[in-house]
């Protein structure tokens, strides 16, 4: 079969661009060698910000864009996506403060209107904010949003292919031959396939699937890891703190499930993208972050969990990794059919940078290009009135779920959870009890519709429940889904 478009790699921005080429009425092709957002997109802060930092590299575009681009996808996924404050305490050591209220100034305009609310210094009223801090340290309140990462990637993806596109988890590029007009691909399940374009959206192992094309190695890609640790609660509240640093980097401190706090992130620069993993070094250095800044204090026997992901950065010449621009490079190769390297990128950026990448390859192939995505929301981000009064419809509608279960499909599924639980009156009727709330109702969904192979895939990509697991649940439900998903693929 000949397909308009190959894309390599299912993270945030494969599954972007795969989204919005299928929007314009493309054939998509999209080729995963594990499961969507596996790596580096399911290894993030978990933020949808602007990028506050990134003002002090004058990297004025990439954060406005960002701002507008956080406004968009709070419309689009409401469920998915939320507003939240966060403590920055001054440290004038690091940053005067007037730089620091300047910058805030700027993020605000660079927002504009009709977005979240505006920046403001803590006063005396803000008491609680400033209670956990070991020292009642004067400081600022902004906002910005959360997401769960790994989720908005695969809806992504959902999306895609409702408009048509195929997308194949667990099938890597084996080789590709480029033609004049096409390329001739083999994917590791023996299939061949036409491309009139290939996108090589393989973030941390781009440089492989160059390999694999006959392209020679670059060097205008730094891998970066960055790692993050989870203890327990630091603080009381729904807001977040960013902690300024000695070395001037900042550590998040982010309320993360179970009632605990994810402390993130480090950034060194790696050799290869392969098993990353949080060092001795990094460990020591978060927290040194949280204790530095919190009264209450942990050490390495608090941590619960840690990840650590690789970021593609394009290596913009600046040597240093705290100012190596964070901003997206896309490289469109016509010498023969057309190819096209996706460089860089965030989580909040992956939809300007799909568009963008979509623009460019219409100029390529002579194809007109419309802006399909701006304004269209996410599956199960669009429903009338407010999350919260979807969540207490939910509620009503199915009472035996329970407050935080109601809250946590309503998050994850929106207004996909009535179609979910439609016919579904009590809780036997949802099948088998894997434990912590996973039904059997809610396993198939994520196996038939959001591609979910291995318990893995379902509790740290799908439902974030798999601190909750035993080894003995995570067994049963390993067994559960290797029966149930072999049949979804027979």
């Amino acid at each position: 079969m000949t397909y308009d478009v190959l894309i390599v790699g299912g993270g945030i921005n494969g599954c972007a661009i795969a989204r919005e080429a299928a929007l314009n009425g493309w054939s998509v092709l999209l080729v995963e060698k594990d499961d969507l957002a596996s790596h580096t997109s399911s290894a993030s802060t978990k933020l949808i910000h602007g990028g506050l930092r990134y003002l002090e590299t004058y990297d004025f575009k990439l954060v406005h864009e960002a701002l507008q681009e956080r406004k968009r996808l709070l419309k689009a996924a409401p469920n998915l996506i939320h507003p939240i404050a966060i403590v920055l305490p001054q440290d004038n050591s690091v940053r005067p403060w007037w730089m620091v209220r300047a910058g805030l100034y700027l993020y605000d305009a660079l927002a504009g209107f009709g977005n979240l609310p505006r920046s403001r210094m803590l006063g005396r009223r803000d008491g609680a904010l400033r209670l956990p801090l070991k020292n009642d340290t004067p400081g600022f309140l902004y906002w910005d949003c959360t997401v769960d990462d790994s989720r908005l990637t695969v809806l992504n993806a959902v999306d895609a292919r409702s408009a048509g596109a195929d997308i194949r988890t667990r099938t890597a590029l084996t080789s590709a031959k480029r033609n004049q007009n096409s390329w001739t691909a083999t994917l590791s399940d023996g299939t061949d396939v036409q491309a009139k374009a290939l996108i090589n959206a393989a973030g941390p192992w781009l440089v492989h699937v160059e390999g694999r094309l006959g392209q020679a190695k670059r060097n205008s890609i730094k891998l970066v890891k960055g790692s993050h640790i989870v203890v327990p609660r630091l603080f009381d509240g729904d807001h977040a703190y960013m902690l300024q640093q000695p070395d001037r980097r900042i550590v998040f401190a982010i309320p993360w499930v179970g009632g605990t706090t994810m402390v993130g992130t480090t950034e060194v620069e790696v050799p290869n993208p392969d098993h990353p993993e949080i060092s001795a070094e990094e460990t020591d250095y978060l927290l040194n972050a949280a204790n530095t800044a919190f009264t209450r204090q942990s050490n390495r026997n608090d941590i619960s969990y840690s990840w650590a992901g690789v970021r593609p950065l394009f290596d913009d010449g600046t040597g240093d990794l705290r100012t190596t621009t964070r901003d997206y490079v896309l490289e469109v190769d016509q010498q023969g059919a057309v190819l096209l390297n996706v460089l860089g990128g965030k989580i909040t950026t992956a939809r300007h940078l799909a568009e963008d990448a979509m623009s460019r390859l219409g100029k390529a192939m002579s194809r007109t290009i419309g802006t399909v995505t701006r304004g269209r929301p996410f599956p199960g981000g669009q429903f009338p009135g407010s999350f919260e009064s979807l969540v207490e419809e939910n509620r009503k509608a199915w009472p035996f779920l329970g407050p935080e279960r109601t809250l946590r499909m309503t998050v994850a599924y929106g207004s996909d959870l009535g179609i979910m639980l439609a016919g579904i009156g009590t809780e036997d009727a949802m099948g088998t009890d894997f434990g912590h709330g996973l039904r059997q109702v809610e396993v198939d969904w994520l196996i038939e519709h959001e591609w979910a192979k291995s318990a893995e895939d379902i509790l740290w990509r799908r439902t974030k429940l798999g601190l909750a697991f035993s080894k003995d649940q995570v067994a049963t439900l390993s067994s559960y889904v290797a029966k149930r998903a072999g049949c979804a693929g027979e």
